[in-house]
Order: structure tokens, then C-alpha cells, then sequence
């Protein structure tokens, strides 16, 4: 499916009851491509116009639901009959674009690829980036900078900046600010991410700035020393971006204890 190549996220509708006269049987199916084109038909008219408005909103917030339309009194077409279609958005694995193969970037792709990230690691040192170290991830033996400049990237795209050179980093993180991909990371000190973007900010545009999607120092603050905590906060990170939470605030504990709910249901009662 064209939607899983490259990390677009589109959406899937597919017919699952009908009851009298309708004009597409159970198990018809229409695809919304991340470009808007569409593959398929549910039945044309009205219902493929309210179908196409569920797709869109599946698209855009990650969520399911179930449609289910009279033909003739909600949508008034001639058929009559009911039709339940469930919609639900379809996405393919995110493209991880890691710059860098040294040892922080090891364990990253390693965890990146469990949590269902497309890992490619660029860098041109060949006895950093091989297959043993990076089992199971493409590889880019070649330039960074140059390798970002020749790509097109797009909302599929996630950029992890950790390479082994201050002046590479800036680099990539200019030319990645200027292709606007879903997420931008850089590994360093708030210091260095200060000194990078005053720098890059005299060179660019202030509407290419497009800061929302930098993330530097990345990774949520767990208190990560050595390079498998850091990349531990750093896929934690792409995981609740990935999944529509809020990371800005920090990592959070889930800690059913503490919720207040629970205290009043475990509050033991005096005897009467």
C-alpha cells in the first residue's frame, strides 16, 4: 500500500454492514492517500461525500470511528437503504534519518527500530557504520550534509542530529530547518543549541525558522547519563511525539497510587 511507503499517514474506510438497498456491498473500501487522492468507493454521492469528511478528520487526529448512515434520511439519496462504515487512519513506519554513527547513535537506532521507527543511519566513517553495529537499519556510507541536501523531506521524515563534529551539526541543522520534516533533533548542551540557532538565525529567514519542530537539547529529562540512558530519553521522546502526547513538560510518571480516585476507593471506612 502506496500510504506505508515512507512513513505518510492517510486513512481507510471499509463497508462492514448493510441492510436493504445500497450501493456498495460489505467489505468496500476507500483509501485516502496522504495527498488526497483517493483508491476505491464506498458508493459514490452523498455517503462517499460524508465518508471522504470522516477520512480527512481520521487523517488529521489518529482516530477511529464508526459511521452509520440512512441513506435515505440522513443523506437523502434514492437507495434507502443503511449502510456502518468504519473508518480508521493507516500509517505506515516513520522514517528515522540518524546523522552520525558514533556511540550514542548505536543503542538510538537499536531502539528506534523496536518502537517501529524505518532507522537509516548516515555517516561516511566505515568502521562506525556497519551492519553489526547497526543490525537490521539501512545505511548511508556518505557525506552527512551532502546526503541531506540532495533529499526532499516531509511530514514521514524525523531527524536525529548526532554527529561527532560542532560545524557538521550546524550544518545539518540549517539544511534541515529548510526542509521542514516532522521532527528535528540535536544532541548537545542548551549552550550549544543557544550558539547553533543565533548563528543560523543570521543566515535564514525568520519563516524558515520553523522552531516547533526542533527539538535540542532532545530527548525527555530523565536524568540520562551514558549514552543507552540518553538513548532511552531520546526514542521516549519520539514515542510520545509519535503518539500525540505532550513532552514538552517532561517525562511524567504513571503512578496509579498517587491518583486520588484510588485513595477514596481504598479508604477504609470506620466501623459504625
Amino acid at each position: 500500500m502506496d500510504v506505508l511507503k515512507g512513513g505518510g499517514r492517510g486513512a481507510l474506510a471499509t463497508v462492514v454492514r448493510t441492510s436493504g438497498s445500497v450501493p456498495q456491498p460489505a467489505g468496500a473500501r476507500l483509501l485516502l492517500r496522504p495527498d488526497d487522492t483517493t483508491v476505491g468507493t464506498v458508493g459514490g454521492g452523498a455517503v462517499e461525500q460524508a465518508v471522504l469528511e470522516a477520512l480527512r478528520e481520521a487523517r488529521r487526529t489518529g482516530q477511529a470511528q464508526l459511521l452509520a448512515r440512512d441513506l435515505g434520511y440522513d443523506l437523502g439519496m434514492c437507495c434507502g437503504g443503511r449502510m456502518e462504515i468504519f473508518v480508521e487512519p493507516v500509517e505506515g513506519a516513520p522514517r528515522l534519518w540518524l546523522f552520525g554513527a558514533g556511540h550514542i547513535a548505536r543503542p538510538t537506532a537499536a531502539l528506534a527500530r523496536g518502537a517501529g521507527f524505518d532507522v537509516t543511519v548516515i555517516d561516511e566513517r566505515e568502521e562506525l557504520n556497519t551492519g553489526e553495529r547497526f543490525a537490521g537499519c539501512a545505511r548511508e556510507l556518505v557525506e552527512p550534509t551532502g546526503f541531506l541536501r540532495a533529499r526532499l523531506l516531509g511530514d514521514g521524515d524525523w531527524l536525529l542530529i548526532v554527529t561527532h563534529d560542532h560545524r557538521m551539526d550546524e550544518e545539518l541543522l540549517e539544511l534541515a530547518l529548510q526542509r521542514r520534516p516532522r521532527f528535528i533533533g540535536l544532541v548537545g548542551s542548551q549552550r550549544k543549541t543557544f550558539r547553533l540557532l543565533q548563528r543560523i538565525s543570521a543566515r535564514l529567514p525568520s519563516e524558515t525558522l520553523a522552531l516547533d519542530r526542533v527539538h535540542a537539547p532532545v530527548g525527555l529529562d530523565i536524568g540520562a547519563i551514558g549514552p543507552d540512558e540518553i538513548a532511552i530519553s531520546i526514542v521516549a521522546e519520539l514515542v510520545a511525539l509519535r503518539r500525540g502526547r505532550d513532552a514538552a513538560a517532561g517525562a511524567r510518571h504513571m503512578r496509579a497510587v498517587d491518583d486520588a480516585r484510588l485513595q477514596r476507593l481504598l479508604r477504609v471506612e470506620p466501623a459504625g
